[in-house]
């Protein structure tokens, strides 16, 4: 079930948004949930990616985790 929202928005995006069908949407409501799915997926993936930093950071300053991965792995089934 789709729920209604009001945003305020400036003059240029008024006006791209309602020329939604030149670019191959329905309307200007299809328009902005696809852009706001698109910002969904890049938010989580900018978190994702600092994420992955910081256990590369914490992983790099800690010899005792380094080593109980490297542990695991020569214990890792080999095919």
């Amino acid at each position: 079930m789709m729920k209604e929202q009001t945003f305020k928005l400036d003059e240029s995006t008024i006006k791209f948004v309602e020329r939604c069908q030149e670019y191959g949407f329905q309307d200007p409501s299809e328009v902005v949930r696809t852009a706001l799915q698109k910002l969904q997926l890049a938010l989580e993936g900018d978190n994702l990616q600092e994420s992955a930093t910081l256990y590369a950071e914490i992983y790099e300053s800690d010899r005792e985790l380094q080593e109980l991965t490297e542990a695991s792995l020569a214990e890792w089934p080999k095919e």
